[in-house]
């Protein structure tokens, strides 16, 4: 494991292909692609950004906030912004995705907390928004779309609270927005499943965090995922693997391959879920550690994982940048 600390103060952070930018401030960080000429600071206290596939889009936001500005190679196409209630306890939920069609999409919430929708990012038209919508009681967070644009998992929670992964079909839902009101799809275990990942375009890692519990110790899936332990969810089949127990914390996991994720829980590390050993870490790097979306009662790091390089970038305490890869 490398670590490289570049001495630049950032707001935000985000992958453009293999640059890493500060959307907020208009700074390119690391990287030698090239970078829209115009410099524009965004005055306010915008703390997290997502960048579209093609690098053309991003969105940035207040992670316990409500406002967002929509970015079209770095200027603005427009405000968004997601429901005030329980806004300052867990992350704004927000994703970019490919449709069929060939247009950008953002999936995230402007109508109500618990109701995801798709909007045309150059458009601005939510083409989810349906007569006879009913959406549950969901607080959708931490949005990711596979890679292929199929499927979309939200790393919520529900009352009372309980960290809970869904997920869905993204055709399907375009074809039906009714169905984004059906979350149905998660996997079939009793523990409270806060952290996930993609490991390929239907397969996702899941874990419950190591002082979790479970809904019902009798129930006839309470040995299928417990408290410290790792299970890959195939989203095509609903199927789960036998269940790994990590030798030691784990929190903020972002798969790497087949065998092998990130994990950025209180510090560096690189875990091998087919065996739960800890293979390589890196204890003097300190990283606060995020085990949900729920993050009113911490500091909740600032990290962005390029899926195709495997490269982390953290914002460290005194506001540079840490880059960090294998």
């Amino acid at each position: 494991m490398q670590l490289q600390i570049t001495d630049v103060h950032t707001k935000t952070i985000s992958w453009r292909g293999n640059d890493l930018v500060d959307w907020a401030t208009s700074t390119k960080i690391h990287g030698d692609g090239e970078w829209p000429a115009q410099q524009i600071h965004y005055a306010y206290n915008f703390d997290a950004a997502i960048t579209s596939a093609d690098g053309q889009y991003a969105l940035i936001f207040t992670k316990q906030g409500t406002k967002g500005l929509l970015l079209k190679n770095g200027k603005m196409l427009r405000e968004v912004n997601r429901s005030y209630y329980q806004a300052e306890v867990y992350e704004y939920p927000a994703a970019f995705f490919v449709a069929p069609n060939g247009r950008t999409y953002l999936a995230h919430c402007p109508q109500a907390y618990c109701q995801l929708d798709f909007e045309d990012v150059e458009t601005g038209e939510v083409i989810t928004r349906v007569e006879g919508r009913e959406p549950q009681d969901y607080f959708y967070s931490r949005l990711e779309v596979s890679t292929d644009n199929k499927w979309l998992i939200s790393k919520g929670w529900v009352w009372h609270p309980w960290d809970m992964v869904v997920a869905f079909n993204i055709e399907a839902c375009l074809q039906d927005p009714k169905l984004l009101d059906q979350v149905k799809k998660s996997p079939d275990v009793d523990a409270e499943v806060g952290v996930a990942g993609f490991i390929s375009n239907h397969e996702v890692l899941i874990g419950a965090i190591g002082d979790g519990e479970l809904m019902d110790e009798e129930a006839e899936n309470a040995e299928a995922l417990q408290p410290g332990q790792l299970v890959v969810w195939d989203l095509e089949t609903d199927a789960l693997s036998a269940p790994v127990t990590v030798k030691g914390i784990f929190g903020n996991i972002f798969p790497i391959d087949n065998t092998y994720t990130w994990d950025l829980a209180g510090c560096p590390r690189i875990i091998n879920y087919r065996t739960g050993e800890v293979v390589d870490q890196l204890e003097e790097f300190l990283v606060n550690p995020q085990v949900s979306s729920i993050i009113h009662h911490i500091e909740a790091p600032q990290i962005s994982y390029n899926r195709e390089t495997k490269a982390v970038a953290v914002i460290t305490k005194d506001r540079k940048v840490a880059l960090l890869t294998r």
